[in-house]
């Protein structure tokens, strides 16, 4: 297995944040296997999603309807509603595995793979990327 960590920005508000370029750099040189891409963080997550479009501002939204940034919260650290940051990842996971041939990640025609970042307390992640060939 051939790995490496990269570090994105996302700023101090939510974001979803398109790393298919990263993503597809790093097994530009290989050949069949799988990718999987990890967020080691406790508020935040991966989704394969299309971008562009209006997609990732509505997943943003379907994120504050179904997880308000309130004070319901236990978990009350950080700015306000912070603890629904760290409820994000069961709904939104932290990782994906995606199919690669020929050193290019199947997605399809418009899929994305995006850093999901509601936590404006923290303005950079930390990313691994891993190819396991097949």
């Amino acid at each position: 297995m051939r790995t490496e960590v990269i570090t994105i920005r996302t700023g101090s508000r939510p974001v979803v944040r398109d790393i298919t370029q990263e993503a597809a750099k790093f097994v530009a040189s290989e050949g069949d296997g799988l990718l999987h891409v990890f967020v080691p963080h406790a508020t935040a997550g991966l989704a394969v999603i299309e971008t562009g479009a209006g997609s990732d501002d509505d997943l943003l939204t379907a994120l504050d309807d179904v997880l308000p940034a309130d004070e319901r919260w236990a978990h009350r650290h950080g700015s306000p509603g912070h603890g629904r940051d760290h409820v994000m990842p069961a709904f939104v996971a932290p990782y994906a595995t995606l199919p690669v041939i020929g050193g290019r990640i199947a997605l399809g025609t418009w899929q994305s793979i995006c850093l999901v970042d509601p936590n404006g307390d923290n303005a950079t992640r930390q990313v691994r990327l891993s190819f396991l060939p097949g």
